[in-house]
């Protein structure tokens, strides 16, 4: 499909008001071409002298008589009345055409953001978040820019040459054919400089993005850019790509005014040729003064539109150019699909089995092999294991981030693949490591994880996770606004509301990330007591790194290298797993798994 094909189909929904703006544009056109007369009435009839036509006599007698200053009066408000109406017409159509350009966008924008949301994780962990933001920003302007500044400008500039070119042709038919001889000129500029442009077009495009990214990851790294002091760093890398970029807008622009240049240079010298050869016209008397002042009216006219298809369509290269971007991302399909009339998983009780289950995220990449296990209604199962053992993916697999590569994820016996994508999140609640918390009021906030849930509800859920003495001291409790991700928020404020935002959805399944790793310990001995009292008639999946969570689990897989190595309660797995007893020793003394020294120990003893 043509971009410009494309863009229709963004203005199917506003027929109406495309009727309207088309009708507009067509009386605009009409008193474009009546607005010229009254000069050239006043210019040869009234004060030259020349006896007007029979028509316009009897009309300004009947109104007016036969004084010359009255005449005079009358011809130029009629030509004021005129311009007036004609200015009334092009606010109206221009506040039109810019209102229906800013719903479409936002049309597409939402389109666009629905598609974005429905791909897989996949997409997002390898595509920069910059880059979708810029389109969603920038590119989107695509659709107003072809339809309000393309379609409609160039369609009126072709009527509107007809029009003026008939009434010029019956004025003087050698100016009218002499007014035609810039259009070949113009084609030529027009072929010449497209290409160049519509390709720097686009590398402006990804240069603006590339910088759009830049700014991104520095802003929402700011802590870190602080904390080792890299801020002259950081500024130099954004000079690197901001001054790229800043060149590819000029040497675009720079094409752009030699391409202005090039069109006002061919329609001056028109217009230089006009003059000359009409005023021969005047001089031997086959045309009057004020109809030479018509025929340079109309060469106006004509030439204004002849430059506006140029020029539009000189700039019509960045809309297409951003119109390519954003069909790429609509020309996605989405990683997860639901199945035709899939399960409602509502009435799920929340048993979880895996079912010889692997997944890679490529050939080369294999991270789960052959998992097999099951986790009931009231159980608690802990997934350990070192980075990249695979932990996280196979929690992921659960609410269909992820599809397996081979095996079942089974929930209730049903193949999640089987439910409805929408009713079988809806029964997964997670808790990730890192609180990611939405600019809102605490209410708000807690209340994300079910968007119908009273006050009293918010209020319960909170106090259930260990957050509702703390709000309650603050000025304006549950009210008080959240700062940009809960900035203003310790790391274990932002927990505790992660944790009652996962409570209150009241799922089948919560899988939580190690959900008090930034508690004290007062703080995780609480969340974890309304852990056990809420987890009763749920299956909980852990995603374990300290020695408190994997000894409240009822059950502990041991991951490694993608596979269960082993699994069993706490102690047994010390008296049985040598792996498992390096594990722990490390965690009672807090070091991490994953110093190299931990991991040559642990392959050691495998």
């Amino acid at each position: 499909m043509s971009p410009f094909r494309w863009t229709l189909s963004f203005l199917r929904p506003y027929r109406a008001r495309v009727v309207v703006i088309t009708a507009l544009s067509i009386v605009e056109v009409a008193l474009t071409a009546f607005t010229p007369w009254p000069l050239m009435v006043i210019l040869d009839h009234v004060l030259g002298g020349q006896p007007m036509a029979p028509w316009l006599a009897s009309v300004t007698q009947s109104l007016v008589g036969t004084r010359p200053v009255a005449v005079l009066v009358l011809i130029a408000l009629t030509g004021l009345a005129m311009q007036l109406l004609l200015e009334a017409v092009r606010m109206v159509d221009t506040q039109l055409q810019v209102n229906t350009g800013q719903h479409i966008v936002y049309d597409l924008r939402r389109r666009l953001l629905d598609r974005l949301l429905a791909l897989g994780l996949r997409h997002h962990l390898t595509t920069r978040t910059a880059d979708a933001v810029y389109r969603l920003e920038a590119d989107a302007y695509c659709v107003n820019d072809l339809a309000m500044s393309g379609v409609f400008p160039l369609a009126m500039s072709g009527l509107k040459l007809a029009v003026m070119f008939i009434i010029l042709a019956n004025l003087d038919l050698a100016l009218a054919l002499l007014s035609l001889a810039v259009v070949p000129f113009l084609y030529a500029c027009l072929r010449f400089w497209s290409t160049k442009m519509v390709d720097r077009a686009e590398r402006v495009k990804q240069s603006e993005s590339a910088l759009i990214d830049r700014m991104f990851e520095i802003l929402s790294s700011v802590k870190v850019v602080k904390s080792f002091a890299r801020e002259r760093h950081e500024l130099g890398r954004f000079a690197v790509v901001g001054t790229g970029t800043m060149q590819a807008r000029l040497r675009l622009t720079w094409q752009e005014s030699w391409f202005a240049m090039a069109l006002s240079m061919t329609t001056l010298t028109g217009t230089a040729l006009i003059l000359i050869v009409g005023g021969m016209h005047v001089l031997d008397g086959t045309l009057t003064a004020g109809g030479l002042l018509v025929v340079l009216a109309y060469l106006t006219a004509v030439y204004t539109p002849l430059s506006s298809i140029a020029h539009t369509a000189g700039n019509l290269q960045q809309a297409v150019a951003s119109s390519k971007r954003v069909r790429e991302i609509l020309a996605l399909v989405p990683e997860v699909a639901d199945v035709d009339a899939g399960r409602d998983a509502s009435q799920a009780t929340g048993d979880l089995r895996f079912d010889d289950v692997s997944f890679a995220y490529d050939a080369s990449r294999p991270v789960l092999d052959r998992i097999s296990f099951s986790a009931h209604p009231g159980e608690m199962v802990a997934l350990v294991g070192l980075t990249g053992a695979g932990k996280s993916t196979l929690a992921s697999l659960v609410p269909r981030f992820f599809e397996p590569t081979a095996g079942r994820v089974l929930l209730d016996g049903v193949d999640v693949r089987d439910y409805s994508v929408r009713s079988l999140r809806e029964q997964v609640a997670l808790v990730p490591q890192d609180a990611v918390l939405f600019g809102a009021t605490i209410a708000e906030a807690i209340r994300y994880g079910r968007l119908d849930a009273g006050d009293a509800e918010v209020a319960a859920a909170a106090e259930a996770a260990h957050v509702h003495h703390f709000i309650s001291r603050l000025p304006q409790g549950y009210q008080t606004a959240l700062a940009e991700a809960g900035g203003t928020l310790s790391g274990g404020e932002r927990q505790r509301i992660s944790i009652a935002r996962a409570l209150l959805k009241d799922a089948r399944v919560l899988i939580l990330d190690e959900p008090t790793a930034s508690l004290d310990a007062l703080s995780e001995d609480a969340v974890f007591q309304a852990l056990r009292r809420l987890r009763a008639g749920r299956t909980t999946l852990v995603i374990a790194h300290r020695l408190s969570t994997i000894r409240d689990a009822n059950r502990i897989l041991v991951l490694h290298e993608g596979r269960i190595v082993a699994q069993g309660r706490h102690d047994e797995l010390l008296a049985s797993n040598d792996l498992y007893r390096r594990m722990c020793a490390r965690l009672s003394v807090g070091r991490s798994l994953d110093e190299p020294e931990s991991v040559d120990e642990i392959m050691h003893a495998l």
